[in-house]
């Protein structure tokens, strides 16, 4: 073909194409079903939904109620489990992972003392706590394999998390919700630093700033004298004597005097700091004796030449003291309310009560695999909360390089759960530690330290958390009324 013809035959199919632009851009003509809705714009190229997101929610703090509970979930994860009559749970942050990207968000996490498992799941939509009109942003739902299912509402909180702000200079007004936990970006490059696996567990805690010292107190000192003091005023009450109880109202002092070498001829000793008098208030083979939560009855173990067993009496009426339980007990642990006494053979404990069936729990279930049962532990309900028992008992095994006494035991305390079986050892493996009480506002811990023939015993102090340990004074076996 020659190149005039071919040059006419380009220009014809030139006119022809645009033509058929102009024809399709005609207004309302509709384009052909086959022709894509963008033709300049490959099909394998169409915007794609939003990306996946990378981020999770941090520096929440959330809460629940019936029962009453609170959670700081932190940088890296859950860290710190609050309820209400209990001490604070540390939580050893582990993997989180998107349930539902975007949406919700499953924050794994380890009790640093039990070792139990915890989960946090995390969802974001509107929650209401049912106490208030509040809307919270996140509904929330943790699982610990020890203690259940607790369900509530959280909220993000940078303010409440100093540390926070201090590491990352935060603003207190930026949200905190979506933090970009990648690490690959510039502005993540200083969270490397919180992975000191050093870092001390218990810096997530709040120091207890709400204690009440001690006001009334009793305790034996160095040569086995029973010393009563209130408001810094001591006076020696006894030459000798054993399970001392100051009365609620600090004005009133029992103990136990032994009357036998060797036999269980025992009696119960009433001494009234008002009056300064001494009376025996239970006698032939009475010991053991625990003030009622009002003071106005007193509750003991009687023996009747074969067992133990509690009796109770009225301070005001002593000769009318009547059998309590007949139920056969080895050791006696005080007033669980005004109806109901705890006390213990070598195989169970016992709830005994006047108005409700008694209610039994195997001390092997207590006690665990590390501690042998003996009749001289002590095992102490907390004032503000039943469920908290704190037990003192000697370990079936010796921790290495721990003291012992002269038969090779060591004894220490710890905290039992009766409802959900956690079990938290409060006592340090390197000393010898042995009758532990409660304070009456039951955040404090009272206990002898020192190895009963090897090192003088002396009493201290802990709170409930494990926090601020000392030495409070020069006695042992020491109590507390007030």
């Amino acid at each position: 073909m020659r190149a005039s013809s071919f040059t006419r035959i380009l220009f014809l199919c030139s006119l022809l194409l645009v033509a058929s632009l102009a024809s399709a851009q005609t207004p309302g003509q509709k384009p052909a079903a086959s022709a894509p809705a963008n033709p300049a714009t490959p099909a394998s190229s169409a915007p794609l939904p939003s990306a996946v997101s990378r981020h999770y929610p941090i520096l929440i703090l959330a809460h629940g109620n019936e029962p009453n509970w609170s959670l700081r979930l932190g940088m890296k994860g859950p860290e710190r489990l609050d309820r209400a009559g209990y001490p604070p749970i540390v939580l050893d942050p582990a993997e989180i992972a998107p349930d539902e990207p975007g949406v919700s968000w499953i924050y794994h996490a380890t009790d640093t003392v039990t070792g139990a498992d915890v989960a946090v799941e995390l969802s974001r939509e509107s929650c209401s706590d049912g106490m208030a009109d509040i809307k919270y942003t996140f509904k929330v739902e943790l699982q610990h394999t020890q203690i259940g299912i607790l369900n509530g509402c959280g909220q993000s909180a940078p303010e409440k998390f100093p540390e926070f702000r201090k590491k990352n200079q935060l603003d207190p007004d930026d949200s905190a919700d979506d933090k970009d936990k990648d690490k690959s970006k510039g502005k993540d490059k200083d969270k490397d630093k919180d992975k000191d696996k050093d870092k001390d567990k218990k810096s997530v805690l709040d120091p207890i700033t709400n204690f009440q010292p001690p006001t009334a107190i009793a305790y034996l000192d160095s040569s086995g004298k029973v010393i009563f003091s209130r408001s810094a005023v001591r006076r020696t009450v006894a030459p000798e004597g054993s399970e001392l109880a100051v009365s609620h109202d600090g004005k009133k002092l029992l103990y136990t005097r032994s009357d036998s070498a060797n036999g269980p001829e025992r009696t119960i000793v009433l001494y009234d700091w008002d009056t300064g008098r001494l009376r025996d208030l239970a006698t032939t083979s009475a010991r053991s004796a625990f003030w009622s939560p009002d003071d106005s009855r007193v509750a003991f173990l009687k023996y009747d030449g074969k067992v133990w067993q509690v009796w109770t009496l009225p301070v005001n009426a002593p000769e009318t003291a009547a059998q309590f339980s007949p139920q056969e007990v080895d050791a006696l642990h005080g007033w669980i309310s005004p109806t109901t006494i705890l006390a213990s053979d070598l195989q169970n404990a016992y709830w005994l009560s006047d108005d409700k069936p008694t209610q039994t729990v195997a001390l092997k279930e207590i006690y665990g695999d590390s501690f042998q049962v003996m009749s001289s532990d002590t095992i102490r309900p907390n004032p503000i909360n039943a469920d908290l028992l704190l037990v003192s008992a000697y370990y079936l095994k010796t921790p290495a390089g721990a003291p012992s006494d002269s038969v090779g035991l060591n004894s220490t305390f710890f905290l039992y759960e009766v409802l959900s079986k956690r079990r938290a050892i409060l006592g340090s493996a390197d000393s010898y530690q042995r009758a532990a009480e409660w304070s009456r506002d039951g955040l404090q811990i009272f206990y002898t330290r020192g190895v009963p023939g090897k090192v003088p015993l002396s009493t201290w102090s802990i709170f409930w958390d494990s926090s601020n340990l000392h030495r409070f004074n020069s006695g042992s076996f020491f109590v507390i009324g007030r």
